[in-house]
């Protein structure tokens, strides 16, 4: 078995878990239940880990992982809000400023 991907949080760790598995990877979490022993440890030997269990499936489980974290691609643009003129990036639906609808998408 080889750790594949480590972070802060538990709830990151078990995404990525599913996001493995749903690759048709096996995989198994450890240090799920250590977060509190930050302090008395070094905060990063406490981080909950991700390990594949096929050594063979490794560097897939690599390049799925990486792909996961990146920022999906977007052509659009970012939009102003007609009800109150906020900027707002490609990816939001709705103003966070207002409340209003982020308007059809002329093609």
């Amino acid at each position: 078995m080889k750790c594949v991907y480590s972070a802060h949080s538990p709830l990151l760790v078990g995404h990525m878990r599913n996001v493995l598995e749903a690759e048709g990877i096996r995989c198994t979490t450890r240090n799920m239940g250590l977060v509190s022993g930050a302090g008395e440890l070094p905060p990063t030997a406490v981080w909950p880990e991700l390990w594949v269990e096929r050594e063979i499936d490794y560097e897939r489980a690599e390049r799925v992982v990486r792909e996961a974290l990146e920022d999906p691609p977007t052509d659009e643009a970012n939009w102003g809000c007609p009800g109150c003129g906020e900027d707002l990036e490609p990816q939001f639906a709705q103003c966070w400023n207002c409340g209003r609808e982020k308007p059809p998408r002329r093609t």
